[in-house]
């Protein structure tokens, strides 16, 4: 896996690419001189936890035949105040749509969260509380 990185401008727009040719943009804060034109890089990681656990969700409940018509995701991260400012904590909401069972979805989301999300797992190894919670509408 590759991706590589250009700058967009003189300040901190850059935009990352990978090697299927999509990219993404990320930008500094604005205290800093960024211009808000993407995501900060520590956003990034949060929609990371978000994607990843997300696609294991989905796979899972459809390989247990659940109905599984929409999935969003809220992910709170708390950061320490020193530098670097790492997280500390990350909370994860899932919001699951359709007719589905709940301990077939108390299974998927606990899979991921502690097996397969490849995302979530390196954080916790580097010392980041991880918590998860869901519900079905």
């Amino acid at each position: 896996m590759t991706v590589e990185l250009n700058r967009i401008d003189d300040a901190f727009l850059f935009e990352t690419t990978n090697d299927e040719g999509l990219s993404v943009r990320t930008d500094g804060s604005p205290d800093i001189g960024g211009q808000g034109a993407g995501m900060r890089p520590m956003q990034l990681v949060l929609s990371a936890v978000a994607s990843c656990s997300s696609i294991d969700i989905v796979l899972l409940l459809k390989k247990l035949r659940q109905d599984l018509t929409d999935i969003k995701v809220r992910v709170e991260g708390q950061r320490v105040d020193t530098e670097p400012r790492v997280f500390t904590d990350i909370h994860v909401h899932y919001e699951l749509y359709g007719e589905l069972d709940d301990k077939k979805v108390e299974r998927a989301c606990r899979l991921s969260m502690e097996k397969l999300c490849s995302v979530s797992l390196m954080l916790k190894a580097g010392g980041v509380n991880i918590t998860w919670d869901y519900e079905i509408k």
